[in-house]
């Protein structure tokens, strides 16, 4: 009887490393064949150069992607041809999670910085997925957690001030670089302020005062797009400050 295949777990971890394949690779008690299953279906594809499309409006669903490295937008543009970002995706997390219900993509994923991609064909997924339940959590997890950040975002454009949007803005984003494994205190943003404006519902103005008056309270540094964090206490306070301002107002009422 030959031996069994040596599997290279190292390898293997390295193939999907600095994506949400990462955590849908390794999900607790996933062992070493499963890990190789669903590492074989995965395209590494060529690099997305920047303001490339992922996939366009209406295209059908094929495949979910994920950037290695670099970053995405999703946007719609509106019938006056006015751009609205939708969300921004960073290295690790799920693009085209849009076309699930349809089976159609309802906006559009372009690259902000030449951006080294996986495609995962989506049926090939889901046929892997239904055979692997530590898998299949894992994946409507990470479904769950991008329905959670539309659901943050819409909270945030009805309900936010600017200063509290920003805020909230920058928190999210040192939320994201920490589950990553990047710096949650310094990093460079990599979408322009006009995205963060489109992003936020807010003039182009208002973010840079908004920036130029957190960075004036000692909060953050900002050089270009470079962004140290210099208080995450007080950004923390200041992205939450309705939910902390309710209880107070309750209790007048």
């Amino acid at each position: 009887m030959s031996e069994a295949p040596v599997l290279d777990l190292a390898s293997l971890r390295r193939g999907c490393a600095f994506c949400s394949l990462q955590q849908l690779c390794l999900p607790a008690g996933i062992n070493a064949q499963e890990l190789q299953r669903l590492d074989e279906i995965v395209r590494r594809s060529r690099p997305v150069e920047r303001g490339e499309r992922l996939y366009r409006l209406g295209d059908p669903l094929t495949a979910v992607y994920v950037a290695r490295d670099g970053a995405f937008k999703t946007i719609s543009i509106s019938e006056e041809g006015e751009e609205q970002v939708l969300g921004f995706h960073l290295p690790g997390e799920l693009i085209g999670l849009d076309a699930l219900g349809a089976g159609a993509h309802r906006c559009e994923a372009v690259a902000l910085a030449t951006s080294n991609v996986c495609e995962v064909p989506f049926n090939q997924l889901a046929s892997v997925a239904a055979q692997l339940p530590s898998l299949q959590q894992q994946l409507l997890k990470v479904i769950g957690k991008s329905v959670d950040r539309d659901q943050d975002h819409l909270g945030m454009l009805v309900r936010r001030q600017a200063g509290e949007r920003i805020a909230l803005f920058l928190h999210g984003l040192s939320e994201r670089y920490r589950n990553i494994g990047h710096s949650p205190t310094q990093f460079k943003l990599p979408m322009s302020r006009e995205d963060i404006a489109r992003y936020l519902g807010l003039a182009l103005e208002t973010v840079s005062r908004g920036f130029t008056r957190l960075q004036e309270d000692g909060v953050i540094e900002v050089v270009g797009r470079r962004i140290d964090i210099r208080d995450i206490a007080e950004l923390d306070r200041l992205a939450h400050s309705a939910e902390n301002d309710e209880p107070r107002r309750r209790g007048r009422a």
